[in-house]
């Protein structure tokens, strides 16, 4: 088979989605042999197969084989393009530069396309970083008005995800979720490149659970699932889908195989030069550990976890107090409420730190934590959040109010329940049986607590 033969072969295989036939065509001619547009068909495989090496060197030759061309508003995608991939890979002061080259690229073609729509998601993610959330915001919907105006598919659909997901953390939860369906229509529709289709399932899912909403969490994570399945030779998002496949399995308490996925997303990050999301995945591997009653197991994952930048609580906070350690548990919990401010990270400390302040005695501390976790969920909207701050507030009330505990206790039972969450259950089922007692029931505490 000639080049030019292989060549063409090479793009036919690439629309089928057959990356690591089309990435081996393209790979084995040296770079200066392919266009420009093949250039950038190899970067794009070369990132879902994690061959990052690949993925950079493709996007900038793509750059200067356009730049070499004239064809500024082509090169600016590209560097658009390439500090997208550096920054996903930690490289941010690198993508910073590679955004710099694309503004002065726009600013001479007096470009308002694409380019400019690709350099708005650089800079979203910037501020992301930066904690700028109201200015992310701005950006992300810039990137959407872009790919409206362009009728863009890959624009529109990352900005809406990204617009979802800034909406959550900018008091609009409702809003958010509403561009989350949106988004989804397009990704399941085939409308978007394979690219851009992983990340919007994995901000989306990601989305969901930090604000409790489970069922669309779940259904994703099984389209996720579906998508990552259809393509041989992926690497790209199969971490993410991992990671995301076992936090599902562990609400539905499917706690070994919840191990064993994020065995797996831990064993695909640390294969990649940037293991930083290794972290999540180890605190997570971490939680179920601790549930399933390996504290030592647990403990090593979090130290893992720490190792890799990421902060494994409140789980280590909830490990402590598992092995007696009250104290350092509640001095942890009130650091992290104190440096926590927003609404959507809160819901995530909040049931815990209910469980430590009111293992600690603290219990006025434990009804105003409750409280608040209740008007979050009140806010969001989701069954999840409903269920822990009833769950909360039963716990937090049945020291002193054990009749008044049994009612938010019965509502988290029937929430937990209807979302197939039975450890929750049964953990709730353990308070309805001491309140039970403590109202001298004995015979229908003990029922509970047998169930």
């Amino acid at each position: 088979m000639d080049a030019v033969t292989e060549l063409i072969r090479a793009r036919e295989i690439f629309e089928r989605g057959e990356w690591a036939e089309a990435f081996h065509a393209w790979a084995s001619r040296p770079l200066g042999e392919l266009t420009a547009d093949e250039s950038t068909s190899l970067a794009i495989s070369a990132d879902l197969l994690g061959r990052d090496d690949v993925c950079l060197s493709a996007h900038q030759h793509a750059f200067e084989a356009h730049l070499a061309a004239g064809e500024t508003s082509a090169a600016a995608l590209s560097a658009t393009q390439l500090a997208l991939a550096l920054t996903a890979r930690g490289e941010t002061e690198l993508g910073a530069g590679w955004c710099a080259r694309a503004e002065r690229l726009i600013g001479e073609a007096h470009e308002e396309g694409a380019p400019r729509g690709y350099l708005d998601l650089n800079r979203m993610q910037r501020n992301i970083a930066a904690g700028d959330m109201k200015q992310a915001l701005a950006c992300a919907q810039s990137v959407l008005n872009h790919g409206r105006r362009l009728n863009d598919p890959d624009l529109t659909t990352i900005g809406l995800a990204s617009t979802g997901r800034l909406k959550l953390y900018t008091h609009q939860v409702r809003d958010g979720l509403a561009c989350f369906d949106e988004a989804m229509v397009a990704v399941t529709m085939g409308e978007v490149s394979p690219v851009i289709a992983g990340h919007v399932y994995c901000v989306m899912i990601e989305g969901c659970q930090e604000v409790g909403d489970l069922a669309r969490a779940s259904a994703w994570t099984s389209a996720l699932t579906r998508w990552c399945e259809r393509q041989p030779g992926l690497v790209a998002f199969t971490g993410q889908s991992a990671v995301h496949r076992g936090q599902i399995m562990r609400l539905h308490g499917a706690f070994k195989d919840a191990v064993a996925e994020f065995d797996a997303a831990i064993e695909r990050y640390l294969a990649r030069p940037h293991t930083a999301p290794a972290g999540l995945a180890l605190a997570e591997r971490g939680d179920v550990l601790r549930v399933l009653g390996d504290l030592d197991g647990a403990n090593l994952s979090y130290d893992q976890a720490a190792g890799h930048g990421f902060e494994p609580q409140p789980g280590l906070a909830l490990l402590w107090l598992a092995r007696g350690r009250v104290k350092p548990a509640l001095a942890a919990i009130r650091r992290l409420l104190a440096e926590t401010p927003h609404p959507v990270f809160r819901s995530r400390l909040l049931p815990a730190a209910v469980e430590i302040l009111t293992a600690a005695g603290d219990l006025e501390a434990a009804r105003i934590a409750a409280m608040e976790l209740e008007v979050i969920a009140t806010d969001f909207g989701c069954d999840a959040l409903h269920a822990a701050a009833a769950q909360a507030n039963g716990r937090a009330t049945l020291e002193d109010d054990p009749s008044g505990a049994l009612p938010y206790l019965r509502k988290a039972a029937t929430l937990w329940s209807r979302l197939g969450c039975p450890y929750e259950v049964a953990r709730v089922r353990v308070l309805v049986g001491r309140a039970l007692r403590a109202l001298g029931d004995e015979e229908s505490a003990a029922a509970e607590l047998a169930a």
